[in-house]
């Protein structure tokens, strides 16, 4: 007997052309959907996952608890996918073409083996799905401020509905159990952003005096527990939502005498200190301007200062072939940014900057915690961040970037690393 699943397909988001043209449209194309389809069909064995779809039987042949892909609408999935390969993947998911009951788990398994999508001898069909990166979304002097709007200045009210109470937007770095495993929670994440935070200003040396740059500001908590040790600091954001709101907190703490935080261009900074940290910005930084960005670190740095990075990381060779390619999470979340490898850090560092790395440590499955927390804690939250103006496909579109990320560091795909960097021979 043929057994099938119900499957009846929930019902689309409304979606608004004006704000979301791409996913209003459904591409045409019959031949690229049919082939997007067979690519699916064979890599879908190779990786291990589960297609359900309402028009074929269940598929038997996958093992129990396999992560599943449920195709609610597979002949717009296939067109979508068959224009814009991945980019059409994550257009799918915010029209609703499609679901997971475990995202994450899905997403991981592909991020796992990102070859196996596409079988052996037919790289020409992933060179031909790629797209590079518009001229208008390269971090340029004049591109970098509107890039980092488009994120950043989506609304402060909406980061807090997912972030603790120190608004940190990046990884945390809890305490480790026994089988060195991050013991994370909610509870537990406020004190895990001050441990990631003290670490990197223990790297540098801050303290009574110490001059620090900072560059990158979020919202401000790092800038605040450096003027809490008696440090002098400047910080540099692109971000006026996050300049104000920044601005408001160190003033409440009475700090604003310690503090200057300034909307800056990093290569436009001036002055020179003995610290200088920066938090998972280089990402925006973009692979042509990595030369200007380390060369602008050491000309600020004051002879015996340290530099102490956090940075987002991924292996050399998938840096290499991901470099000028317009994705998904390009193209809806991080215009314009590029995750750099550990060695083109130290490469760039020492090339343009004169700098050396001299300690490096990676939380890769801290980041993939921190991800989880703030993924269940915005799918909490839906209500709230309808009421701030957001409507269905950006909430699906914002749950499949942390959902996307997380799966990144629980596959390996990414990490993360602190570094320290000094200047040529400079002790540590």
């Amino acid at each position: 007997m043929t057994v099938q699943l119900d499957l009846t397909a929930p019902p689309a988001p409304i979606v608004d052309p004006s704000r979301w043209p791409d996913v209003a449209r459904v591409p045409q194309g019959r031949l690229r959907a049919a082939v997007a389809e067979r690519l699916l069909r064979r890599a879908s064995g190779r990786l291990g996952i589960r297609v359900d779809r309402p028009d074929r039987p269940v598929d038997r042949t996958a093992r129990p608890g396999a992560p599943v892909l449920t195709l609610h609408r597979p002949a717009d999935f296939f067109r979508r996918v068959g224009a814009s390969g991945l980019i059409g993947f994550g257009e799918a998911y915010q029209a609703g073409d499609w679901d997971s009951p475990d995202l994450v788990a899905l997403l991981t398994a592909l991020a796992a083996a990102p070859e196996k999508l596409i079988p052996p001898g037919t790289s020409w069909l992933r060179r031909a799905a790629v797209r590079r990166t518009p001229a208008g979304e390269r971090p340029t002097t004049g591109n970098a401020r509107r890039n980092i709007h488009r994120h950043y200045d989506l609304s402060n009210d909406l980061f807090a509905l997912f972030l603790d109470p120190t608004l940190s937007y990046s990884s945390a770095l809890f305490p480790t159990r026994a089988d060195g495993t991050p013991a994370a929670s909610w509870d537990g994440l406020a004190a895990a952003q001050h441990r990631k935070i003290d670490r990197l200003l223990d790297l540098a040396r801050v303290g009574p005096g110490t001059r620090v740059l900072e560059i990158g500001t979020g919202w401000g908590e790092l800038a605040l527990r450096a003027a809490a040790r008696g440090a002098r600091v400047v910080s540099l954001t692109l971000s006026e939502e996050q300049l104000a709101l920044a601005r408001r907190r160190i003033a409440d703490a009475g700090l604003a005498d310690r503090v200057d935080v300034r909307l800056c261009d990093y290569r436009a900074a001036q002055g020179r200190y003995d610290a200088v940290l920066s938090v998972e910005m280089i990402e925006a930084v973009g692979r042509p301007f990595w030369p200007a960005y380390f060369a602008t670190l050491d000309r600020v740095l004051a002879p015996g200062g340290r530099v102490a990075l956090q940075a987002i990381t991924m292996p050399h060779a998938r840096m290499l072939a991901s470099s000028g390619t317009h994705t998904w999470i390009l193209k809806y979340v991080f215009p314009g940014g590029q995750i750099p490898s550990l060695r083109a850090v130290e490469e760039n560092a020492a090339r343009h900057g004169g700098l050396r790395v001299v300690d490096t440590a990676a939380y890769g499955p801290h980041y993939a915690e921190t991800l989880r927390l703030w993924r269940e804690r915005f799918l909490g939250h839906t209500r709230e961040v309808a009421a701030l103006g957001f409507d269905e496909v950006f909430r699906r579109m914002w749950e499949l970037y942390l959902a996307h990320s997380e799966a990144g560091f629980r596959a390996g795909y990414l990490d993360v690393h602190q570094l320290l960097l000094t200047r040529g021979q400079e002790a540590r």
